[in-house]
């Protein structure tokens, strides 16, 4: 079992997003190499809590923005001609935040740190210490999961180059 299922704190704080359809969908995009957007979000949401929660933050809010902050309903791999979504690394914190306020209760402060998890990328910095835990989970689990698809890519007999 996954660490964040067994988590009843952390579960009763998206536990909404989670058991939705909609979100559920996310399942179906692939975020980088084989992890898929959902398995990505999960992951950076549950690193936000969980910081969060040890620096005494708004771990709740920051947990639910950190599981929509790639809620932008595509396949960003997708030509754009066919996702409409140009420069989508500048572009999907809008459209996520957009969508999570379409679907979810989300707070201005949770809009708000969707929309600015991209920094440096886009140039709206982050304007809470939560925003900036969700920056950097962002960062750290994309790139452990860049690493890991390079790993199996590279991956020789029994071990990894």
């Amino acid at each position: 079992m996954k660490e964040y299922l067994k988590d009843i704190e952390y579960m009763e704080c998206v536990k909404d997003i989670l058991c939705s359809d909609i979100f559920k969908k996310t399942d179906e995009f692939v975020q980088h190499g084989s992890t898929s957007t959902m398995e990505h979000s999960i992951a950076v949401s549950y690193t936000t809590y969980s910081v969060c929660k040890k620096l005494n933050l708004n771990y709740k809010s920051a947990a639910r923005a950190a599981l929509l902050h790639d809620f932008y309903l595509y396949d960003w791999h997708r030509p754009v001609k066919e996702t409409g979504a140009f420069l989508h690394g500048l572009t999907h914190p809008f459209k996520a935040a957009k969508n999570a306020k379409k679907y979810f209760n989300i707070t201005n402060m949770e809009a708000g740190m969707i929309k600015t998890h991209m920094f440096p990328l886009t140039p709206l910095p982050p304007l809470s210490p939560e925003g900036w835990v969700l920056t950097m989970a962002d960062k750290s689990v994309s790139i452990n999961e860049i690493i890991k698809n390079m790993k199996k890519i590279t991956r020789t007999g029994e071990g990894a180059v």
